[in-house]
């Protein structure tokens, strides 16, 4: 394949997937996450739970209505020697039969992946559901505002009965 026909291809494929605003049969149940369209420079920590050590974190995250304006797609995008690096992506979608948005995570590189399901919690948006070694986790998006938020990752090694924080980051909008 000729390399403009694969950027052919690739823009084609991305006006297929991005979408211009939320779909009209679901404005009011996307808001909360709708307000994070955008990009965003994000700065925090993430607990390596092998040596209990805290790593620093500094990425970029791009949030889009994709399929229509019926869900929205993230990417937590890194800068590497060769260029920007998609390190993870989340796709969020409303379930009207349940009433709930639901959440699937993957990130490849980390071996992470993750099924969740989100409500409106407090000033943001509680997601619980499960990490790929079947854990309980609970990601927490809160103090959210048209150009900040904070988000915090938990999990349990009980079953809920107990929470560990193993993840924090701060999200400032990009001008």
């Amino acid at each position: 394949m000729s390399e403009s026909g694969g950027r052919d291809e690739a823009a084609s494929f991305a006006q297929a997937l991005i979408s211009a605003e939320v779909a009209p049969e679901h404005p009011n149940r996307m808001t909360r996450f709708g307000q994070m369209v955008g990009s965003w420079h994000v700065k925090g920590s993430r607990l390596d739970e092998d040596t209990d050590e805290w790593v620093e974190r500094d990425f970029t995250w791009l949030v889009s209505w994709v399929m229509d304006g019926r869900a929205l797609e993230d990417l937590e995008v890194v800068q590497t020697d060769d260029g920007p690096a998609t390190v993870a992506v989340a796709v969020r979608v409303y379930d009207p039969a349940a009433g709930v948005v639901r959440v699937s995570y993957f990130s490849p590189p980390n071996n992470q992946y993750a099924n969740l399901v989100a409500q409106g919690w407090r000033d943001g948006v509680r997601q619980d559901g499960t990490q790929n070694d079947e854990r309980p986790i609970r990601w927490n998006f809160s103090a959210i505002t048209n150009d900040s938020y904070t988000f915090d990752g938990w999990v349990s090694d009980d079953d809920g009965a107990t929470w560990k924080l193993v993840e924090h980051l701060e999200g400032t909008r990009r001008r």
